[in-house]
């Protein structure tokens, strides 16, 4: 059982303290906890108080730690030096939306690459120097400390953690239980042009789920287009404000999805991985998941083969 203990630090959006609690509770393997430095009722922005009941001795034995909140505050003592003893004893740090400021103050993040709100971003740079602050990510991961960009960027993050410790089935399965997409690269831009689909039924959402459906065909921006009804110009200018990024570079995410999914929970040889996710050959599919994931589909089916499903 992996534990998790969600440390609170007030302000915080009551948003942000359910994340970790829907993604990871989705998941039968891990025991989740939400601690704070002062047990009871815990304010929240904008919303009702929260009553957390469990303290700071919940990080004592937790494999992962996530700060929550802060709000760019300054964070307890206490917090600063139970993150600090847990990350020098070997726990998995994260932080999600403010929370990195936490980190910064306990030092965490020094001379490591690390986001967080990108409304927030250039505050974190100038108090934390040290800090490399990268606005323009969905999360990053540096050292073994993850940070995360605000609002959905925090559910992109714990699925990323999910899909790192039990896999990519795993992780898209707790994605589907709570209504997401499935993870979002951590490269992503934090701020799309349009972040929500255009009105009256112009959405590409729907052909984006016809090409998931066929990923295995050798799709081109005119079969896409095609589907969509408008033009290769159109559909690019759309497919990237929709999800910020090109409809080659979706297609190409989604398809080393599949075959990390397949590597995952089949015994299928690799040359039929990669016709069946539409990465070609076993040469095209040990090229891209060595890029994205740095090892080879042998080596990646190796590292689940043990792996909780």
């Amino acid at each position: 059982m992996h534990r998790i203990a969600a440390v609170v630090v007030p302000p915080v959006l009551s948003f942000d303290i359910s994340i970790p609690l829907m993604v990871f509770n989705s998941v039968p393997h891990y025991d989740v906890r939400v601690c704070t430095a002062r047990p009871g009722p815990v304010p929240t922005v904008g919303g009702p108080e929260i009553v957390v009941t469990d303290g700071l001795d919940a990080m004592a034995d937790a494999d992962t730690l996530i700060a929550v909140g802060s709000g760019g505050e300054p964070a307890p003592t206490e917090v600063l030096d139970a993150l600090r003893k847990a990350a020098a004893g070997g726990s998995r740090i994260a932080s999600l939306c403010t929370g990195a400021f936490v980190l910064a103050q306990a030092g965490l993040l020094d001379g490591r690459r690390a986001t967080t709100h990108w409304g927030l971003a250039g505050d974190l740079a100038t108090r934390f120097p040290s800090v490399d602050v990268r606005p323009d990510v969905l999360f990053v991961e540096d050292g073994g400390v993850f940070t995360s960009a605000g609002a959905a960027a925090a559910i992109d993050l714990c699925l990323h953690l999910v899909r790192l410790d039990y896999g990519a089935a795993v992780a898209n399965a707790a994605a589907r239980l709570a209504v997401v997409p499935p993870v979002r690269p951590g490269g992503q831009a934090q701020f799309i042009e349009t972040p929500l689909p255009p009105e009256r039924g112009t959405s590409l959402a729907p052909t984006r789920a016809w090409a998931l459906e066929h990923l295995d065909r050798p799709l081109t921006l005119a079969d896409l287009a095609g589907h969509a009804n408008t033009s290769v110009r159109t559909l690019t200018r759309r497919f990237h404000a929709e999800t910020g990024m090109s409809p080659l570079q979706w297609l190409l995410h989604r398809r080393v999805d599949r075959a990390r999914e397949l590597l995952e929970t089949t015994e299928l040889p690799m040359d039929q991985v990669a016709e069946k996710s539409g990465l070609g050959s076993a040469d095209s599919l040990r090229k891209h998941l060595a890029a994205r994931i740095g090892l080879t589909p042998t080596a990646y089916r190796a590292s689940f083969t043990q792996a909780p499903t």
